[in-house]
């Protein structure tokens, strides 16, 4: 698979339409501080998001979903069971799923419910430094959501993950690095105002799974997914004065970006 940056880009612009044509259908269990703004990135992405996240039913919407997001935010007793029973239902539909591992390292019911979740496998494995050198069995984790290490620290951490998952890992930061094991890639765009407001983080991986959801090529959707989400995050914080205005332009920009201004703005390496 060819994985040069040009070729990267215009993937990107590709997938970028397909989700504006398809539409995909993501079931988001996540967390309670974030939902609401996460459907409303999706929404603006061109997505259908749906909040299924209770026993009995969060498995049988795992098989008919285009992509499911798992996040480890607030895993209370119900959600953890519908996380497993999405996992579960996903890896056999063949749907994609994203794992976000939210904070794990030094609280232990979310660490042991990553470690489980992992041998289901995850398609996608998104996380900062800090939750994915824990994920991968090193390291205390971070200040609960905030990474205490930087990306090149977890490079080791997120390989092994991936050839260990069959998956693709996500590490985010200044620049965010994808991998696959094998192949990686290096993205530059993004903004500091992203980690000002909340759910800024958490709905990339929303964004990941309706990426994921029209490709068989998980390495493409994951670099288009961040590199969009990035994108719109820099022309949001052009006009933004502060986080409140950011969070509004963000799904403003996110709504509104085009193929022309990512193939100008986008930076992969």
């Amino acid at each position: 698979m060819t994985r040069t940056p040009r070729h990267q880009i215009e993937s990107i612009v590709s997938l970028h339409a397909e989700v504006r044509t398809r539409a995909p259908l993501v079931q988001c269990i996540t967390n309670a501080v974030v939902t609401n703004f996460t459907a409303n990135v999706l929404l603006a992405l061109g997505a259908a998001p749906a909040m299924v996240d209770i026993p009995r039913e969060a498995g049988v919407f795992a098989g008919i979903a285009s992509g499911v997001l798992v996040n480890l935010g607030t895993p209370n007793a119900d959600q953890r069971e519908a996380m497993r029973e999405a996992a579960s239902a996903a890896t056999h539909a063949g749907t994609p799923w994203v794992l976000d591992p939210v904070a794990i390292g030094a609280l232990p019911v979310r660490t042991a419910l990553a470690a489980e979740l992992k041998t289901a496998p995850p398609t996608i494995v998104r996380g900062n430094a800090s939750e994915i050198i824990a994920f991968d069995g090193a390291g205390a984790g971070g200040r609960g959501v905030d990474a205490t290490d930087v990306v090149e620290d977890a490079a080791s951490a997120a390989r092994r993950i991936a050839l260990a998952t069959g998956g693709v890992v996500a590490v985010s930061g200044p620049v965010d690095l994808v991998t696959d094991g094998i192949d990686e890639s290096r993205l530059g765009n993004g903004d500091a105002l992203l980690t000002r407001v909340t759910g800024g983080g958490c709905a990339l991986g929303a964004v990941m799974a309706a990426f994921a959801g029209v490709t068989a090529d998980r390495f493409a959707a994951t670099v288009a997914a961040i590199t969009v989400y990035n994108v719109a995050a820099e022309l949001a914080a052009e006009r933004a004065g502060g986080p409140g205005t950011f969070a509004s332009l963000f799904l403003d920009a996110l709504a509104g970006v085009d193929a022309e201004t990512l193939r100008a703005r986008a930076v992969v390496r």
